[in-house]
């Protein structure tokens, strides 16, 4: 199925200045910086340094791509989908691993010390998923926060860009950024609060996959083009 606009009309959405976008990029970059150094008491930290920019450097491209539409469907759906309590969960369990990482990394050290080659490797990885996870927002304006179909938004199929490759890019940068946080932020504990994030992202692929199958139009023909979920070639 294209990705061309669907017939249902949908009212305009307000689009911000250049100059309003600036300001949000430069507002979470401050938080992503600010936030992560004062939990950890690391205000020197290269690691921080670099998990910041990263994190900034996305929200540029966020800020520049994903359209306001979008982000209030993400930060303010209208129903909580079909699996809405485990949304409830995971967001607090996302919190709670980076705090608790941060704490042992820079104040507790309940961890071993982790090697600097295992640290920047994490980096690497985790801003890697960031980076995917942003990028098939780009691609996909119905990337919602919940599991449902936005009749009221015109929700079709979107088979462009990363769509193409696999079914769930979005995911892919999810689950990848889930399982490197630990390591990203320097703890090998964070890994206990971490696996169970990476297991509730493999259980809504697995909801929603077989949610759009029954209900959305033209998503059956779709998997029948495009066959992975997450990994060309294995799944």
């Amino acid at each position: 199925m294209s990705a061309a606009d669907s017939p249902v009309q949908t009212a305009p959405s307000f689009q911000p200045s250049e100059g309003m976008k600036l300001v949000r990029w430069a507002f979470f970059s401050l938080l992503a910086a600010a936030i992560p150094m004062a939990i950890a008491g690391e205000v020197g930290s290269g690691y921080l340094w670099a998990f910041a920019a990263g994190c900034s450097a996305a929200a540029f491209y966020a800020v520049h791509t994903v359209s306001p539409e979008l982000a209030r469907e993400r930060y303010h759906p209208p129903s909580p989908g079909l699996d809405g309590t485990a949304l409830f969960w995971v967001r607090p369990i996302v919190f709670a691993t980076a705090v608790f990482a941060l704490l042992d990394s820079g104040r507790w050290h309940v961890s071993a010390p982790m090697p600097a080659a295992w640290r920047i490797a994490g980096l690497i990885m985790f801003l890697t998923g960031l980076g995917m996870f942003v990028y098939a927002m780009s691609w996909n304006r119905f990337f919602s926060s919940v599991v449902r179909i936005q009749d009221e938004r015109g929700h079709h199929v979107i088979d462009s860009g990363p769509y193409a490759r696999v079914r769930h890019p979005g995911y892919v940068g999810m689950l990848l950024v889930g399982a490197t946080m630990p390591l990203a932020l320097g703890s090998w504990w964070a890994f206990v609060p971490g696996s169970v994030m990476v297991w509730f992202g493999f259980r809504r692929l697995w909801i929603e996959d077989r949610f759009l199958m029954a209900h959305l139009p033209g998503y059956r023909e779709y998997a029948a083009r495009v066959r992975y979920r997450l990994l060309p070639g294995i799944w």
